[in-house]
């Protein structure tokens, strides 16, 4: 989980950067503002994209998405979420 954390913060902004700088090359006429903006956009439709893909492959991996634990849960976890619905 860590990795995918450490990841993350490199990917995304990365991503924004790359788009910026790409914007500022291919149209010079549009202001720095304008580059930013569209690349805040690319990055946000990228996440969303990548929310959706997870969110289906959690929905299509369990039988009931409420009560199902899934199959990667450790003993950590699961004690975890026990004592969460105890309180």
């Amino acid at each position: 989980m860590l990795l995918t954390l450490a990841w993350g913060s490199l990917f995304f902004p990365g991503l924004f950067a790359l788009s910026t700088w790409a914007l500022r090359r291919s149209r010079p006429e549009w202001t720095y503002a304008d580059c930013v903006m569209i690349s805040t956009r690319v990055v946000s439709s990228v996440q969303a994209v990548l929310a959706t893909g997870s969110g289906i492959v959690i929905i299509r991996s369990c039988s009931n998405v409420v009560s199902d634990r899934g199959s990667g849960e450790t003993l950590g976890t699961s004690s975890l979420a026990a004592s969460s619905r105890q309180n």
